[in-house]
């Protein structure tokens, strides 16, 4: 099946979809022994032969790594502001790997990156419902029966939002505990969520993806995770 260049190299885990497109515009790929400077070039990637630099760009093995993303650090691999990126902080860990999905500057908790683009976009996928377990904090006392509005779903902007499930944990005038799991996944949906009915986060740490849990990973640490796990915490969604 053809592809664009750039997502062909981003398939194959040799760069980013971005590093690639940047490569490509700069003349440093080439297609079958011509130089290409179209990012989006169709290519079979199976039958072209691809080199950066001049080096041929054979597919790299599958990683996938967990990693415990600490509060102020973006999802991103460049920041205009100056700010700590995940790349800062895993270095070379994370070279040739892509986030599966994001969170915010002020969320904390599991984060996996892979260059298994195929993996990613179905576990980003709403359609593929993989649970999302976040543990959160709001100010003020939670009454149940806004909790239930929660899992009944809201709508925000137009766009529906809804907890599959939600539990609480410890309410006092002062704050709320809650563990939260979500299906889908939208841009900042806990927060979202809960705003609509009337509470703010002040906390907020998504603790397991899948069968993927946070651990033991204390924030800024990563832990590789192995095939036959992957297998498990998604099934069906791994190419071994």
């Amino acid at each position: 099946m053809s592809v664009p260049l750039n997502r062909a190299l981003s398939k194959l885990g040799v760069l980013s979809r971005a590093q690639a497109t940047e490569a490509i515009r700069a003349g440093r790929v080439t297609v079958d022994g011509r130089v290409v400077r179209d990012p989006l070039h169709s290519v079979v990637p199976e039958r072209a032969v691809i080199q950066v630099d001049g080096a041929r760009s054979a597919r790299a093995r599958w990683r996938t790594i967990a990693f415990h993303k600490p509060r102020g650090v973006v999802t991103t691999r460049r920041d205009p502001e100056g700010r700590p990126t995940i790349y800062d902080v895993l270095g070379d860990a994370a070279r040739g790997l892509v986030p599966v999905g994001r969170l915010d500057l002020a969320t904390s908790g599991l984060l996996l990156l892979t260059n298994d683009t195929r993996l990613a976009d179905a576990v980003t996928d709403p359609r593929s419902g993989v649970p999302r377990i976040y543990t959160v904090t709001v100010r003020g006392r939670l009454d149940p029966a806004l909790a239930d509005r929660l899992t009944s779903g809201i709508t925000d902007r137009g766009e529906r939002l809804q907890a599959e499930r939600v539990v609480v944990r410890k309410a006092s005038g002062r704050e709320t505990h809650l563990v939260v799991e979500l299906r889908e996944g939208r841009n900042r949906e806990v927060r979202r969520l809960l705003a609509a009915v009337g509470h703010e986060v002040t906390r907020l740490a998504r603790v397991s993806i899948g069968g993927v849990d946070l651990g033991g990973l204390a924030p800024g640490q990563w832990r590789e995770l192995s095939p036959a796990e992957i297998a498990r915490a998604f099934p069906g969604r791994r190419r071994l």
